[in-house]
């Protein structure tokens, strides 16, 4: 069963408040058909500790306007791999380098990514000088 309508929602309102922040290399992937905790994950990279921060904060905001309650956050004390549970979906903030170490991508590279259209009212197409990565399902 593919990812839940809300868990789609939840990803694209994710996704904008991290680029707001300038993250970078923003994808969604449906994991809903591996694991029954979540139906999706946002990867999200940061240049330094303070991005990383400054995005998950964001995101915190944004989803607590979109009605979804932080369930869970860890990692922000050393804000090199933050992780935060929303249920429907997980967002995983991580510094270049870290996201480039543990590469996240390729342990899930089996499932669907979730398409994310180009943020803040962006022009071109999502992949193509956009911090968003958008990849047909």
């Amino acid at each position: 069963m593919p990812a839940t309508d809300r868990a789609i929602e939840l990803c694209l309102v994710a996704a904008r408040a991290a680029a707001q922040k300038k993250a970078e290399e923003i994808i969604a992937i449906d994991v809903s058909e591996r694991l029954v905790l979540t139906d999706a994950f946002l990867i999200v990279s940061a240049a330094n500790d303070r991005q990383v921060r400054a995005v998950v904060d964001a995101i915190d905001e944004a989803m607590l306007q979109a009605g979804a309650r932080r369930q869970m956050r860890e990692g922000l004390t050393e804000a090199h791999w933050v992780l935060v549970d929303y249920q429907d979906l997980v967002v995983h903030v991580q510094q270049a380098q870290d996201r480039e170490f543990y590469d996240l991508e390729r342990l899930w590279k089996d499932c669907p990514r979730i398409a994310l259209p180009p943020m803040d009212g962006e022009d071109e197409v999502a992949g193509q000088d956009s911090p968003v990565t958008a990849v047909e399902m």
